[in-house]
């Protein structure tokens, strides 16, 4: 029997989707994991990115933190984690949020910074202070690039999740581990389609959600050939 069967009949079994080590609760595990990350880490990026991008200052930071926070191995960072602040929720969250920051923060700043300067200069010759102009006028056409390090940073998260089972954590990152203990292919298999799934669903809902909320003018720019002017950028950051 092949591998593909295998993981199909593995699917079929109602046994793998009920209790707390079942196919749904796990599910349940992964995407509340993913979500306290995401939350998080726009709480930190997009005010951070939007303030650099307006003000003109410290985009340096932005390219040095986006670079840095980039390298780090997810894993050795988890393991420096737990052995700082032990085993739990706290270090996976600490590493997701590390993860997504940098996606994040690029995102908000580059589309703050790339804002036309003439709608700019509109906004502030009709009387609009700084913190309107960002809010009402830079921010919202700031939106396709901030859901575009939104989806990023999703997708990476939701794949890094899975190290969570390293640290006796929950999440479809188990179907992985405990089928790798157990030299049980067909379940490892499975795990990684479960994951592959999930990152699949969720960059299509955030594509769909990204349509619904990004305004037709912004989106068919690029195509009339009146595409923002982009900063350069830099082994996956911005440039200041």
């Amino acid at each position: 029997m092949n591998l593909f069967v295998q993981v199909v009949e593995w699917f079929l079994d109602p046994a793998h989707w009920s209790g707390t080590r079942g196919v749904p609760a796990r599910l349940a595990d992964h995407l509340a994991y993913t979500a306290q990350a995401l939350l998080i880490a726009a709480v930190i990026a997009i005010p951070l990115g939007a303030w650099i991008g307006h003000t003109r200052r410290g985009g340096f930071l932005v390219v040095g933190a986006a670079n840095g926070l980039r390298a780090l191995p997810e894993l050795g960072l988890l393991t420096l984690l737990v052995g700082f602040v032990g085993i739990g929720l706290l270090p996976l969250t600490i590493a997701l949020v590390v993860l997504s920051v940098p996606p994040l923060l690029a995102g908000t700043y580059a589309g703050v910074r790339n804002a036309d300067p003439a709608v700019i200069d509109a906004a502030r010759g009709m009387g609009m202070r700084e913190h309107e102009v960002l809010a009402k006028v830079e921010l919202p056409i700031a939106v396709p690039l901030i859901i575009g390090g939104l989806r990023t940073a999703t997708l990476q998260v939701i794949a890094t999740a899975t190290i969570g089972a390293y640290i006796g954590l929950s999440g479809l990152g188990r179907f992985l581990l405990d089928g790798l203990a157990r030299n049980d292919y067909t379940q490892m298999a499975a795990g990684a389609v479960l994951v592959a799934a999930l990152a699949l669903v969720v960059e299509g809902l955030l594509g769909a959600l990204q349509r619904l909320i990004v305004s037709p003018g912004l989106r068919t720019a690029p195509a009339r050939g009146r595409a923002p002017r982009q900063a350069p950028v830099v082994a996956g950051g911005i440039a200041s």
